[in-house]
Order: C-alpha cells, then sequence, then structure tokens
C-alpha cells in the first residue's frame, strides 16, 4: 500500500516524492487516468496534482490525450530499457547459480503490458541448450516465466491482459482457451511454480517461479530440452528442482 503523501523520510524532497507517486498511480491505473482519478489515487490535493502533471508533461514523462486523459510518456521508455539492463546484470549471479546446479539455461523475464521480456539470460554449457535473446519479447500464455508472470497478477488483470478471444497457438500443446489457462494459473498459485511443457517450442521445457518482493512482477525458469527438466524434476532432496529454485528466487528477490 502506498504511503500517505504526509508520510516523508526526513531529508527527502517532498515534489519528487509526490512527482513519483503520481506516476506510480498512473502506471497503477493501466498507464491512463483522468486528474480526478490520479488525485483519488493518490490522496494529493487537486491543485497538487495540476502543477505536477504540467512539469512532467513540459519533460515528457507523461502526455495528454485527446480526451484530456494523461498517459505515461515516452521519456520512461528509455528509463524502463536502462532498468531492465541492469536488473539482468544485478541477477546474473543467481542465475549462475541455478545453471550450475541444474546444468540447464537460466532466464529471468519481467511483465510489460501485455507482453513478457526476457531481460537476463545464463545459458547452458551443454552443447545442445535453449538461447533466447535478451530483450526478446514474447506472448505470455506459452511460456513459463509467462504464466509465472500472470499469477502475480489478481485475476480480474491476468483474465483483461489475455482478453476475450482464443490465444494464439505456437505448437500442439499451446493452451488456447483462457479459461483453462486462469485454471493453471490458480494452481499455481497454491504449488508456487509453473509448467511449459513443450508450449512454445516443441521438445522444449521449462519451469519458472515468481522473484518474491521484486519491484515489478519478476520471474525466473530453467529450461532444457524435455527428457533432461523432466530428469531435473525426478530428483528430490537437496537437488530438488523447485525449491532450488524457489530458494533462488526469494534471494534474488531480496537482493532486489
Amino acid at each position: 500500500m502506498a504511503s500517505s503523501p504526509t508520510e516523508r523520510t526526513t531529508g527527502s524532497v517532498q515534489s519528487v516524492e509526490r512527482a513519483f507517486l503520481l506516476l506510480e498511480a498512473l502506471a497503477d491505473a493501466g498507464g491512463i487516468a483522468t486528474l480526478s482519478e490520479l488525485s483519488a489515487a493518490s490522496g494529493l490535493p487537486m491543485p497538487t496534482i495540476h502543477r505536477l502533471v504540467r512539469t512532467l508533461l513540459a519533460q515528457g514523462y507523461v502526455r495528454q490525450d485527446s480526451a484530456r486523459r494523461y498517459t505515461l510518456g515516452p521519456r520512461l521508455i528509455r528509463l524502463g530499457e536502462s532498468a531492465n539492463r541492469l536488473l539482468g546484470s544485478w541477477a546474473r549471479p543467481f542465475l549462475a547459480e541455478l545453471m550450475e546446479a541444474t546444468g540447464e539455461t537460466a532466464n529471468l523475464a519481467v511483465l510489460e503490458g501485455c507482453e513478457v521480456v526476457y531481460v537476463g539470460q545464463v545459458q547452458s554449457r551443454r552443447s545442445m541448450r535453449m538461447f533466447t535473446e535478451v530483450g526478446r519479447r514474447a506472448q505470455p500464455h506459452c511460456t513459463g516465466v509467462g504464466k509465472a508472470l500472470l499469477a502475480q497478477l489478481p485475476e480480474d488483470e491476468a483474465r483483461a491482459l489475455l482478453g476475450p478471444g482464443l490465444l494464439q497457438a505456437h505448437t500442439p500443446h499451446t493452451v488456447t482457451d483462457p479459461a483453462v489457462l486462469l485454471a493453471q494459473l490458480a494452481a499455481a498459485r497454491e504449488s508456487g511454480y509453473v509448467v511449459d511443457d513443450q508450449e512454445q517450442e516443441i521438445g522444449v521445457r521449462c519451469l519458472a517461479v515468481a522473484v518474491p518482493g521484486a519491484p515489478t512482477p519478476t520471474a525466473l525458469s530453467v529450461s532444457g530440452p524435455e527428457a533432461r527438466v523432466h530428469a531435473l524434476e525426478a530428483q528430490s532432496g537437496p537437488a530438488a528442482l523447485v525449491p532450488l529454485m524457489q530458494s533462488v528466487a526469494a534471494r534474488l528477490g531480496s537482493a532486489l
């Protein structure tokens, strides 16, 4: 829950705090809102909203559309891209640890709008391995990290993001019915992990978990040839795959 505008850290600059509070309120509203909606969400008085929005408009961090609503501006894109690159760098030691423990490629991804963005990866040392270019975007319904990201959202938000129609099939195994996928997400919230069983690419299996405590929905995964990942899942004790992934994710979340 956001702090009240009156709850200020000693030495902080109130106008800066309030500007970021507005940007976060705008992001929470799906990136578009009216002034009255921003006032209700942030708890700031309307004169303050007007003053801050004028400054953000002048700097390009907020835009106004033809319906006089306010949207996140294009200058935020460069900041987001830089932050994603840094996130991948910060996560690299954790991904490397996961790769060394499993022998398979470890990935890190975040949710941007209705797409998954891969922000970090440490590839397997094996000659037959999975590779996803950092910066690549993918649909969330057919990827392990995508489903782990969707599972972090309230069900109504996940349902809206997926849309009303059938989802695109990438292989014969892709889940295309939103209702079936939503049931998988509910199960994932209970089990703490999700599986991409050849849903994006034939022969590839992927397990993914959420990164708890991350500032934005974040997930990490292990992906590899189906038979090898199945063998990892069959291991128990200290080598058990899901508890290992959850441990790495928890430590990564704390570091972030």
